[in-house]
């Protein structure tokens, strides 16, 4: 059987299948006619968890509309992963004990392309804009998706043609939201919240800056008036909402698609779209969740805290935020990632067998990471983190690759280790640090794509892995002498580290790190274990 609105009597003679319980038919009417919700970024962690909390709310009868996705970046996902099966979802969940839950998710009602030259999609997507029962605009494009500017400052040249072109033809997402905004303005100013729920630091600032970026450069050039100026800068008619996200979706599994097939679901193969989106019908993902939102909604919300979402203020959102984000998760993941692909794991719970990895994982949370932890008051530090490398970060049955979570780390650093590196320089003591250096010099050396036993790797996909694969260049693995400063201008660059890590005086240990590594085969587990002894 395919997972299909005809197959779902099929599945429901299934045991072990939880299906919803709310009448797919009527949901998707009410939200054709009366949409409250438009998602951007229609990938595994929205269809794992975001899809997931709609569907806890459509079952209690919190809500009667559901989730619009749309896609701005692969409209290949749209055509042949939400169409092809109906826009259903299913959902594995996979527990450290064994344990595998399985759901089909059915909260997405429509799916969207968001592409500026179809027509029709468009014609969509206005009338959504445009409904007064709109109430939330929510994203989980990445990190880079809010990026208008490149690492100089300047605007990017796709921003710079939406800018010169006007509202009517988008190509750059913050564009085509801001877009949108405008259709809204225009339908008499209506109020919606903006819910970024990306895994960044200071998500709805970011969401915003991009916005009123486009909306400055518009107002420039004479395609929008002052009044929309004032309307998307009163939080009481546009709010940008900060959150804090946390859940594991990795690449779809090739066992949980075996469990699958047992099950008689056919066509469950993962495809790689073109612009190399791999992706399933299903989505793998861990157990624990944790999604923080302020409560921040001038045309109110659904009851999404009874689906398990914390809603509370600012400071709060933000405290979680850098907890998890600067202390007791990402920065982990990151140095396992950059290591792991050196040293050969194509798995993160395997990395955790290693007794040098977790030392490395050790020291960077508990050690140098906990000391200075912002408490949150709602969730625990300590506990958090303990979830995290005891449990989490081994589970077996989650198959999270470091290959995945080295992406983009250029983007990732200046947070996950910049914001305890500004914690330990204002107390003027850098001294302690020690497996932050080693996660830094690690992701250099693994730049150079060469593992710890001098084979070519693959480097995961970085916006800057150009411009800083050319600074590397004149290094060579095995020749520590071919090292003659190069990181010099990596790491005092602010805007990847979030300071000039060169004028803290961080640089030395890195580059004395650094140059460790390339001294031949072994060399860099023979450095991790020098400096974690």
């Amino acid at each position: 059987m395919k997972l299909s609105l005809k197959a779902l009597p099929e599945i429901r003679a299934r045991v072990g299948i939880s299906l919803p319980e709310f009448d797919i038919e009527v949901v998707r009417r009410n939200t054709e006619k009366s949409p409250e919700w438009l998602h951007f970024g229609a990938g595994n962690i929205f269809r794992g968890f975001i899809s997931s909390i709609a569907q806890k709310l459509l079952d209690r009868g919190d809500m009667s509309t559901g989730i619009i996705a749309a896609d701005t970046f692969d409209y290949e996902i749209i055509d042949d992963i939400f169409k092809a099966h109906d826009n259903l979802t299913l959902n594995v969940s996979l527990g450290a004990d064994g344990n595998v839950a399985k759901e089909v998710l059915a909260s997405v009602c429509e799916a969207l392309k968001a592409d500026s030259s179809d027509k029709l999609q468009m014609s969509r997507f206005s009338a959504i804009a445009s409904s007064p029962s709109l109430r939330m605009i929510s994203f989980t494009i990445t990190e880079k998706g809010y990026a208008v500017r490149t690492t100089s400052g300047e605007l990017s040249d796709i921003v710079k043609s939406d800018i010169s072109s006007g509202t009517e033809s988008p190509k750059h997402a913050m564009s085509f939201v801001t877009a949108l905004l405008v259709k809204r303005y225009k339908a008499g100013a209506l109020p919606v919240a903006l819910v970024s729920m990306d895994n960044c630091s200071q998500n709805g600032k970011k969401l915003k800056d991009a916005v009123m970026t486009i909306a400055a450069g518009w107002k420039e050039n004479g395609f929008v008036d002052d009044g929309f100026i004032s309307y998307i800068s009163d939080e009481t008619k546009v709010s940008f909402p900060w959150s804090m996200i946390d859940k594991i979706t990795p690449r779809p599994s090739d066992k949980v698609r075996a469990i699958l097939e047992e099950d008689g679901f056919e066509e469950m193969s993962p495809i790689i779209t073109s612009k190399k989106t791999y992706i399933a019908p299903f989505v793998n993902a861990e157990e624990p969740e944790y999604l923080v939102i302020e409560d921040s909604f001038p045309n109110g919300r659904p009851p999404l805290e009874n689906a398990g979402v914390y809603m509370t203020d600012r400071e709060t959102v933000n405290k979680t935020e850098r907890m998890k984000v600067t202390t007791c998760l990402n920065p982990l993941h990151t140095a396992l990632a950059v290591y792991g692909c050196m040293l050969g794991y194509t798995l993160i719970c395997d990395e955790m067998k290693d007794e040098d990895l977790c030392k490395l994982v050790y020291r960077l949370g508990y050690i140098e990471g906990l000391p200075v932890v912002t408490h949150p008051g709602i969730i625990s530090p300590r506990d958090f983190i303990d979830e995290v490398v005891y449990k989490r970060l081994p589970n077996p049955f989650m198959p999270d690759a470091p290959q995945r979570i080295a992406t983009d780390t250029s983007q990732k650093v200046g947070i996950r280790f910049g914001e305890t590196i500004k914690s330990y320089a204002a107390m003027g003591d850098l001294s302690n640090l020690i497996a932050i250096p080693l996660a830094i010099a690690g992701w250099l050396r693994y730049l150079l794509g060469v593992d710890d036993e001098g084979n070519k790797i693959e480097i995961s996909s970085d916006p800057l892995l150009p411009e800083l694969r050319k600074q590397l260049e004149s290094i060579e693995f095995g020749k520590p002498y071919s090292y003659t400063g190069q990181l010099g201008p990596i790491l005092s660059n602010s805007e990847i580290f979030g300071s000039d890590l060169v004028r803290l005086g961080l640089a030395p240990l890195i580059e004395t790190m650094f140059t460790k590594e390339l001294n031949g085969k072994g060399a860099v587990r023979a450095t991790l274990r020098e400096y974690l002894k």
